[in-house]
């Protein structure tokens, strides 16, 4: 059970904080909601007795928020190859409500992204996994929105330099060592 101004959790839309418990009337039944004030002015209802059942959590402390950003700061987990099944693999762990399995997507799509772009509809995922991401840091560290988004691309792009641009320098030169010996101009010796 959670109470008035605890900080909380819900899946798929991410951190805010309980304004109020209220019983409301609604299609001929009548049960006690959170009422729970989500960034942007958003305010959501969840049914008392399902919240948990749905997967609303207390957000992590300022303690777990320094393993979340250590995720950050890993080198990316395999993914499928295939944008279907990879996207699909995704949802399910941002639908797990765990911040380390979102933090994970941020990281896995940050790297994608940086390598070769995204589908629209993973540009779109990684938005909101990014969002759901900074509105429980931002409520666990204390901290600005602002602050939170910089220190997260920081990590991102740190630990990105760190485990992939190495790997695509050394591509970029194989690749130009290749032209630069054989000729695609049909001119080659066979």
């Amino acid at each position: 059970m959670f109470s008035v101004g605890d900080k909380i959790v819900y899946p798929m839309h991410g951190a805010g904080t309980i304004d109020a418990i209220e019983e409301k009337d609604i299609l001929g039944e009548r049960q006690a909601y959170y009422i729970i004030k989500m960034p942007g002015e958003v305010k959501v209802m969840v049914p008392t007795a399902k919240a948990e059942q749905i997967g609303v959590r207390n957000v992590i402390s300022k303690e777990n928020a320094g393993k979340v950003l250590e995720i950050l700061e890993e080198n990316e987990t395999e993914m499928s190859n295939n944008w279907n099944k990879r996207y699909r693999d995704n949802m399910e762990k941002m639908k797990s409500g765990d911040i380390y399995e979102v933090a994970d997507v941020v990281r896995n799509l940050a790297f994608k992204q940086k390598e070769k772009g995204l589908s629209t509809g993973e540009k779109k995922m990684l938005s909101n996994a990014k969002q759901i991401l900074v509105s429980e840091l931002v409520l666990a560290e204390h901290a600005s929105q602002e602050d939170v988004e910089k220190l997260i691309d920081n990590k991102i792009t740190m630990s990105f330099e760190e485990y992939k641009a190495p790997a695509q320098e050394t591509a970029t030169i194989a690749n130009d060592i290749v032209k630069k010996f054989i000729p695609f101009d049909g001119t080659a010796n066979m």
